[in-house]
C-alpha cells in the first residue's frame, strides 16, 4: 500500500508537471493516467488484502496462544479451576469454557473435567485406560464413546485423545 502511494505520489507530479507544459497532448496524459491506474490499483489491492489477512491472523494468533496458556496451566499443576483461569486470564467464564471445549474438539486436551466445580485435571490418557478411576472421586469410569469417559458417581467428563480413546474402546 505504501508503494502504490509513492508510485501515485511521483506519477501525480509527473503527470501535473507534463500537463503543464506543451509537450503533453490531452490524449497522451489520460493514457499515462490509465496506465497508471493498472499498475497501481493491482498494487494497492494485494497491499489491502495482505493487511487484512494479517489481522486476522494475528487474531488467530492470540486466541492460540490463550488455549496454549490453558494447556500449560493444567499440565503444569496437574489440576486447576476455571475460575483460577480466569484470575489469571482475565477473560470472562463463557470464554474460558469456549477455549476448553475448542481444546477438547481439537484433540488437544486429554484430560478430566468437573463442571460442577470448574476443575480440570491433566490426567494422561495411559494412565486414565489403564486404571480406569476418576481423578475427582476414584471411581469407576464408564466409556461413553467417542473419546469421551463419564464417571456414573461424580459426573466428571475424562476426554481422550483419539489413540487413547481407541485404546480403552477395545479393552
Amino acid at each position: 500500500m505504501i508503494g502504490s502511494a509513492a508510485l501515485f505520489a511521483a506519477f501525480a507530479a509527473w503527470a501535473l508537471t507534463a500537463l503543464t507544459t506543451t509537450e503533453t497532448t490531452s490524449g497522451g496524459a489520460l493514457l499515462g493516467i490509465m496506465l497508471a491506474l493498472i499498475v497501481m490499483a493491482p498494487i494497492f489491492g494485494v497491499g489491502i488484502y495482505l493487511f487484512r489477512k494479517g489481522g486476522q491472523e494475528q487474531r488467530e494468533f492470540a486466541q492460540v496462544q490463550k488455549e496454549k496458556q490453558i494447556l500449560n496451566a493444567v499440565l503444569a499443576r496437574g489440576q486447576v479451576s476455571v475460575s483460577e483461569l480466569i484470575g489469571e486470564m482475565q477473560l470472562p467464564r463463557e470464554e474460558i469454557e469456549q477455549m476448553i471445549q475448542d481444546l477438547v474438539g481439537k484433540q488437544l486436551f486429554s484430560g478430566a473435567i468437573n463442571w460442577d466445580k470448574g476443575l480440570l485435571y491433566s490426567v494422561e490418557s495411559q494412565k486414565l485406560t489403564a486404571e480406569q478411576k476418576c481423578p475427582n472421586c476414584g471411581g469407576d469410569l464408564q466409556f461413553a464413546g467417542k473419546g469421551l469417559i463419564v464417571c456414573p458417581y461424580c459426573g466428571s467428563q475424562v476426554f481422550l485423545t483419539k489413540h487413547a480413546a481407541a485404546q480403552t474402546a477395545t479393552a
